[in-house]
């Protein structure tokens, strides 16, 4: 089995594993902190909105099982990529939209996307999504592991 990686922002990290989590072919979802200087942030590092870091979600998948582009229109149906540094309540740079993409190929997808998405009509402005290299992913503290999951909210959606 292949097994690649695929780096997605789009606001508190919590709810966006949990839809990841949910999907096949999907194997794994660590929420962290990317895109950032700073070296192994911590979470009240993070919030003070110095470090550059977004809350992130890293995806394990099976690509035999999920494509890339099926993750990508999960991503973007799940929040709202046009608000620049919010999601709903949330907001700061930490809560951007961004894709982190591995490869060239990642790239050219979430280009591709956001172009398809932006043609839809299912939102009014225009799609402020990061597309950025992957940068160092830095695994959130164990308490914000599976968050919603230990509290019997993972069946709950962003």
């Amino acid at each position: 089995m292949t097994v690649r990686k695929a780096t997605f922002a789009a606001g508190c990290f919590w709810g966006v594993e949990v839809f990841f989590r949910q999907v096949p072919g999907v194997l794994d979802a660590k929420v962290g902190y990317t895109g950032g200087t700073l070296e192994n942030p911590t979470y009240e590092q993070v919030c003070t909105r110095r470090t550059g870091h977004a809350e992130a979600v890293e995806v394990d998948y099976d690509p035999a099982r999920v494509s890339y582009a099926e993750l990508l229109d999960i991503f973007f149906t799940h929040h709202n990529p046009t608000t620049p540094n919010r999601q709903g309540p949330d907001y700061g740079p930490q809560y951007r939209s961004a894709v982190f993409y591995h490869d060239a190929e990642q790239r050219a997808a979430a280009e591709a996307a956001v172009a398809r998405w932006n043609q839809s009509g299912r939102w009014r402005d225009p799609i402020v999504t990061e597309i950025v290299p992957a940068e160092r992913f830095w695994p959130a503290e164990d308490y914000h592991q599976r968050y919603l999951e230990k509290r019997g909210l993972a069946s709950c959606h962003i």
